[in-house]
């Protein structure tokens, strides 16, 4: 298992890409009007609306489902919400299978 992402709720996504980008020297790997993922060098920050997802720590696990029901994602993975016992929100991934080219 490892860290995938800490997602931050902002309230406007392109004024916090452009502030992390330039402070953090990411590169913004998806953006769109309700969340951002941006890369730097060692792990992702998602950038999102407070009315979209919480704040979180995620963590890519191949045994996601180990800890719910998976929703899936238009990148073609899927993840579940917890809440840890002290009320902080952990979402665990189950990455894309990536197709074999014969």
């Amino acid at each position: 298992m490892k860290l995938h992402h800490v997602a931050l709720c902002v309230p406007e996504i392109a004024p916090a890409v452009e502030w992390y980008s330039d402070r953090l020297k990411a590169s913004v790997s998806y953006q769109d009007q309700s969340w951002a993922l941006l890369d730097i060098e060692n792990t992702s920050i998602a950038l999102v609306l407070p009315s979209q997802h919480p704040p979180h720590l995620a963590f890519e696990s191949l045994e996601a489902e180990k800890y719910g029901e998976l929703t899936s994602h238009r990148d073609g993975t899927e993840s579940v919400y917890i809440r840890d016992p002290f009320g902080n929100t952990v979402e665990f991934i189950k990455p894309a299978l990536e197709e074999t080219i014969l």
